[in-house]
């Protein structure tokens, strides 16, 4: 089970994944339960990006509200 802060994590990643902390303690998790992956653009940093899991959770909790 994802806690409060690894549900809204993805939806950040979604939103503006330019701007998350690479350090955030939630990615770890997500990473491990492969919600979201970690890509390497040619130049620049990494950056996350939702995975087909990552979406599915967003449009599970979306369907809830």
């Amino acid at each position: 089970m994802l806690s409060p802060h690894e549900f809204a994590t993805p939806m950040l990643v979604k939103a503006a994944r330019e701007q998350i902390d690479l350090n955030r303690e939630e990615l770890d998790t997500l990473l491990e339960r492969q919600v979201v992956a970690l890509e390497q653009p040619a130049y620049g940093a990494q950056r996350p990006r939702l995975t087909r899991d990552g979406v599915s959770v967003l449009r599970a909790v979306a369907r809830k509200h």
